[in-house]
């Protein structure tokens, strides 16, 4: 849990969710530190996804309270959450033909208004965020001819061109060969590091999850199992709660960081086979 002066972002109190009318989060009380990297883990189904939906207000809560800096977000405009708000949902898709600066153009939407359709503010935050992911030659390219990794990180510019100061992202790394899965998590941990972004992420994979986080916030049966540093929350015990899967957490070599080693019916079996010197 969170100590009383670590200052958060996001909050919920008695938070219920329901999806095609099955409750997946139930009276949820959550805070999401502020300036961190955060990460929603658990089993498939478990509510993680939803959860971030709720707290991006794309789902209407069956009751309880989502709150940005205090103030309850089913209150605010739509324009105005947007403005400090931003969240790149699982598997978007982008028009036949849509380039990657026309793409990450559609991020400074919340910011126009009628007297104002464009400005060079518009314009610098533009190229700010393609600098940033490193897209400067493929500006000009169609989305749908860029590889997965090079994808991903247009619509994560977009998401930066929004220019807000949370940035929720539901499973970024999906599809993605491990090679690119490190490149996204790279870029949204320089996000973090030098523009001081809350990032809410959801992640399969543990291991990532436990190297990439400053916190972490495992998910079982409409509810937080526990919450806190990779250091005491990735344990045996988690995995086995969470996952039902028996575990062995060593140190990561190169992060110092937990790091999970599944164990399976294959590997005990070669122990066993080991031991007994067959």
């Amino acid at each position: 849990m969170l100590d009383v002066v670590t200052p958060v972002t996001l909050t919920t109190r008695k938070l219920t969710l329901a999806y095609e009318g099955n409750t997946v989060i139930e009276s949820l009380d959550l805070a999401i530190p502020r300036g961190q990297i955060t990460t929603l883990v658990g089993a498939n189904g478990c509510g993680k996804s939803t959860l971030l939906r709720g707290m991006a207000r794309l789902l209407q809560p069956k009751s309880g309270t989502v709150y940005l800096d205090g103030d309850a977000i089913a209150r605010l405009p739509t324009k105005a959450l947007a403005k400090r708000l931003g969240i790149l949902p699982q598997g978007p898709t982008a028009p036949e033909g849509l380039t990657v600066r026309e793409l990450v153009a559609q991020g400074r939407y919340p910011h126009q208004n009628w007297l104002q359709q464009w400005s060079k503010q518009d314009e610098l935050k533009v190229a700010e965020a393609i600098a940033i992911t490193h897209l400067h030659e493929f500006a000009s390219r169609p989305i749908d001819t860029l590889s997965g990794g090079q994808r991903q990180r247009a619509w994560i510019a977009m998401a930066l061109a929004q220019d807000t100061e949370t940035l929720l992202l539901d499973e970024p790394t999906t599809y993605l060969d491990l090679a690119h899965q490190i490149e996204v998590l790279d870029l949204l941990h320089q996000l973090n590091r030098e523009g001081g972004r809350t990032i809410v992420m959801v992640l399969h994979d543990l291991n990532l999850a436990s190297r990439y986080s400053d916190y972490l916030v495992a998910l079982k049966q409409k509810t937080v199992v526990c919450q806190g540093q990779p250091t005491a929350v990735m344990t045996e015990a988690m995995v086995q709660q969470v996952f039902g899967l028996e575990s062995r957490i060593i140190q990561d070599p190169l992060t110092g960081r937990p790091l999970c080693i599944p164990m399976s019916r294959a590997v005990v079996s070669q122990t066993i086979s080991y031991l007994s010197g067959s």
